[in-house]
């Protein structure tokens, strides 16, 4: 953290509790900087170099220091480039080579990094913070600005830790979290608390005035490359994917992989054991509800490359772990495969300290069902021309079909505008929000930014292809904003670090420049990835039904845990109240169990947000 006035010190207790507040996260080593207004805090998760690797890391003269969680994976090649400069290292870690790389080429010295990364610099001679994310925003980075301060974090806990920190709501924020189920954009749930934003920086300047200036260093770019064959692109894909699964496998400490049965994961594994002169260890969570589980799948690959497997059934039971998660994401979070990330962390933890996953799969490869859906919509069921013929036909069938579904959003958004009609997946539409939450004295009309924030998107930069259009949309919300968000959060609760190489710069840019047709060919989702992985997998492996991380809430909801919504929902004076339509809120939690309709998400939503509030005090 930095206070503005430079003759106020921060106090060494302040640092110590803001390190405490996210010891899950590094419960190996911990470390300060504290010089007059500047104080600097980590803990460490050893990976590389365990025994000289402490932060804060200083460079020689000790006018420059550097606090940074995540992995550089190109950091060996970059050591050798700057020996050849002149640079000498006491360490061998991948932090000492971010600090060099900044002493040699300043903020460019992102354009050199491969990983995942959030980390601040401090530079004394020219008086200013430097802080990073990384490209996707893998790692997180957190930072609350007054006209007092300036205090950062990977979580919000730590910045909560502090004194004087303003705890207001943002009314933005909790309609991003009914509408979506998290909170997008650089929104937190505090108003005052931002995220930093994947492919920036922020420098703050304490030359003068204090300034503060942020710039983004990368952007997504979809530039399909028409002139290779198909054979060239699943050439191209194995050759990369290998050597990114290879650097990511770089690791002083125990490493395995989460594996679902997916292609992605299977893949991740596949490489792994290319790569591997010894047994991959391989963890997997499945469910005793079998349209839920994919534990058949996990043996097959893990057999077929004689992993040393791993694996549990997760049980209804596991709604005692909801305080636990709340307490974890440190705002409303709504995705509920939230708990078998968790288990799935928890148990790998037990023999690894780090581990692959195959995230960032889907997001490249068009791997979503959801991408078809849109695609037979967009090309085939109402591609009328005429505005008015779509406004008058679908707008006027949204308005009488029940409900608050798929088919309905889409009838609604298809009467406004059918080439945008993928920006608007909500988990609560706009009409239920409107009933579910005080759009009044509350809530005031521009701080409801969500019917307009994936539009924003859109319009500012996502290519013309259609698929390619659904998928940049879902690398800049979706994934970093709730996947990666839940896998960061559920693997740190057990210390456990979660390498994606699927999201190695490298490989997602030589996914940018495949044609989308070859992405999802005559409806055919991921295929050139299937095509190119199967030498190495099965077509059991390749071909089986979707599941993703999906979790059997409807069939909890509605059986074991029936009990507990009920009592938390529909008794008492839930605190909820205070934010949300009581009566709206009993009336819909009643519906969902008089009717056959699936609102389970929507219910979670609730129960989350409840028990945030409860544990919050707010």
């Amino acid at each position: 953290m930095v206070y503005y006035d430079r003759n106020r010190p921060i106090r060494p207790e302040t640092l110590k509790r803001m390190s405490d507040a996210i010891r899950h996260r590094g419960p190996d080593d911990e470390g300060f900087y504290n010089q007059d207004n500047i104080g600097l805090g980590f803990r460490r998760l050893s990976i590389i170099d365990i025994n000289t690797g402490h932060q804060p890391l200083a460079n020689a003269n000790e006018s420059i220091y550097i606090v940074f969680n995540g992995e550089i994976y190109n950091y060996q090649e970059k050591r050798e480039l700057l020996i050849q400069k002149g640079y000498t290292f006491n360490t061998a870690t991948d932090t000492e080579v971010i600090l060099h790389l900044y002493e040699e080429f300043g903020t460019d010295c992102l354009s050199h990094l491969r990983g995942m990364f959030a980390f601040t610099i401090w530079d004394n001679n020219k008086q200013q913070l430097f802080c990073a994310r990384d490209r996707f925003g893998i790692k997180p980075f957190y930072y609350y600005q007054d006209n007092e301060k300036f205090i950062f974090g990977s979580e919000i806990k730590t910045i909560l830790a502090c004194d004087d920190v303003d705890r207001t709501l943002s009314n933005s924020a909790l309609d991003s979290y009914f509408a979506f189920g998290y909170v997008t954009s650089d929104l937190s749930i505090y108003s005052n608390i931002k995220k930093l934003q994947p492919s920036h920086f922020i420098i703050l300047s304490f030359k003068g005035i204090p300034t503060v200036r942020t710039e983004r260093y990368w952007k997504i770019e979809f530039e399909p490359d028409y002139c290779r064959t198909e054979n060239q692109w699943k050439e191209d894909i194995v050759s990369c994917f290998s050597e990114t699964v290879k650097l990511h496998m770089i690791s002083d400490v125990p490493l395995g992989a989460f594996l679902s049965g997916g292609i992605d994961s299977s893949s991740v594994v596949a490489m792994m054991a290319k790569n591997s002169s010894i047994p991959v260890k391989t963890f997997s969570i499945g469910f005793k509800e079998q349209r839920f589980n994919e534990l058949e799948f996990a043996r097959e690959v893990a057999t077929k490359y004689n992993c040393e497997h791993h694996e549990q059934i997760v049980e209804p039971e596991s709604i005692e772990l909801l305080p636990r998660l709340v307490s974890v994401y440190d705002e409303p979070f709504a995705d509920s495969s939230a708990i078998p990330t968790y288990y799935v962390s928890r148990l790998a933890r037990e023999y690894v300290t780090v581990a692959l996953s195959g995230d960032g799969g889907d997001e490249l490869f068009a791997g979503y069902d959801i991408y078809n859906y849109f695609k037979r919509v967009h090309s085939f069921l109402f591609n009328f021309k005429n505005k008015g013929i779509n406004k008058l036909i679908w707008g006027g069938l949204s308005g009488v079909i029940p409900g608050n579904g798929k088919i309905q959003n889409t009838l609604y958004y298809l009467s406004k505008d059918k080439e945008v009609m993928h920006a608007h997946l909500y988990i609560w539409p706009p009409r239920e929000r409107q009933r579910l939450m005080q759009y009044n004295q509350t809530f005031k009309h521009d701080e409801l930014i969500s019917e307009s924030y994936r539009l924003k998107i859109l319009r500012n930069g996502a290519p013309k292809d259609f698929i390619s259009s659904v998928q940049y949309l879902d690398l800049k919300s979706y994934m970093v904003d709730d996947i990666l968000t839940k896998v960061d959060r559920a693997s740190m609760l057990s210390s456990l670090e979660v390498r994606v190489p699927m999201l190695d710069h490298k490989f997602a840019e030589l996914t940018f420049r495949i044609p989308s047709d070859l992405k999802l060919k005559d409806y055919e989702q991921k295929h050139i990835l299937k095509s190119a992985m199967s030498p190495y997998l099965s077509n059991n492996i390749l071909n089986h039904q979707k599941q993703g991380f999906s979790v059997p809430l409807a069939i909890w909801f509605k059986d074991d845990l029936t009990n507990y919504v009920k009592d938390t929902l529909l008794l008492g004076n839930p605190r909820l109240s205070s934010y949300l339509n009581l009566k709206y809120v009993r009336k819909f939690v009643e519906k969902h169990y008089d009717s056959k309709r699936n609102s389970s998400e929507m219910v979670w939503s609730l129960l989350f947000f409840e028990e945030w509030l409860n544990q919050n005090k707010v």
